[in-house]
């Protein structure tokens, strides 16, 4: 019997404390379910959207578009692609996970052929350790096998997603900031970027992949670091929250809820402790009493 093949994304959010028994108990069954719809990838769409909405992530929009048009345009691959998105809050890793998967099915995220499992949201959580490690128990399905129960995973993409590696991803960019390098001449052998991410990832208890044999098997294809954004790229994320919310974009307000987000180091103030996250409701608040203030003259 030919085994069962399709084209699907699971996004895992490793959240601390990751979820634990039930957590991966209810993703193996999930596992096991088949869908069938079919999909056609858009590399014009991923390649422009990557450009034009993702800001301060080179690197990680160039991994990310050269795995996945590679791995789409593969008939027959021996394994399912498996990404580990790494770095700190609001720097696109949710951002482009959405954006892979708008241009690989019509509805996007919404698809029936996307799965997000967040550990400590869906599920009940553990603080057992032990837990952790049950997500061994997925492996098979992304390492090269040809089936399992008569089910194909070839052809699935595993986006795991975490802010575990912030701390050696950090210290790359701030080693690069204090040489006067560009940060746009990072890439992943730039001190041993890559490898400094699995190993911390590995070691961390609280990452999700504490000692996975994920890591040791070498299942995942890339760690992708999302480097800390400036306030360039911040204030590039104000602009566009304000398209999102229909406004007309104003420089100044931009530059304005840019300016009041937090930056490290605590001196130089050079990178945003937050990302963007939380920028849209300063944007709306501050636009909102900036119209006030109109009315009020």
């Amino acid at each position: 019997m030919k085994p069962f093949t399709y084209t699907t994304i699971y996004l895992i959010l490793l959240i601390s404390p990751i979820g634990g028994i039930d957590f991966w108990k209810t993703i193996l069954n999930f596992f096991r379910k088949r869908c069938d719809d079919r999909t056609s990838f858009n590399y014009k769409g991923l390649d422009a959207e990557l450009k034009n909405k993702v800001f301060g992530q080179h690197l990680a929009s160039a991994v990310v578009l050269r795995a996945v048009s590679v791995f789409m345009h593969d008939k027959n691959p021996p394994k399912p692609l498996v990404l580990s998105f790494h770095g700190g809050s609001g720097t696109g890793k949710n951002h482009i996970a959405k954006i892979i998967a708008q241009n690989l099915f019509s509805k996007g995220e919404h698809s029936k052929q996307v799965h997000w499992f967040i550990g400590d949201y869906h599920f009940n959580t553990d603080t057992n350790i032990e837990a952790c490690k049950l997500i061994d128990s997925i492996r098979p399905s992304l390492d090269h096998y040809d089936n399992i129960d008569g089910v194909s995973y070839r052809h699935a993409i595993f986006l795991f997603i975490g802010n575990a590696g912030a701390s050696a991803i950090n210290q790359v960019i701030l080693n690069f900031w204090k040489e006067g390098e560009i940060r746009e001449e990072i890439q992943l052998s730039s001190q041993d970027l890559e490898n400094e991410i699995s190993k911390e990832v590995f070691n961390n208890k609280k990452s999700g992949l504490w000692h996975s044999s994920l890591i040791n098997k070498n299942v995942v294809d890339f760690f992708v670091p999302f480097l800390p954004l400036e306030f360039r790229h911040v204030r590039l994320c104000a602009l566009e929250e304000m398209r999102a919310l229909a406004l007309p974009p104003k420089q100044k307000i931009a530059e304005q809820a840019a300016r009041e987000m937090p930056y490290f180091p605590r001196e130089e103030r050079v990178f945003s402790v937050k990302g963007c996250k939380g920028l849209r409701a300063r944007v709306n608040i501050i636009f909102t009493e900036s119209d006030r203030s109109s009315d009020e003259l």
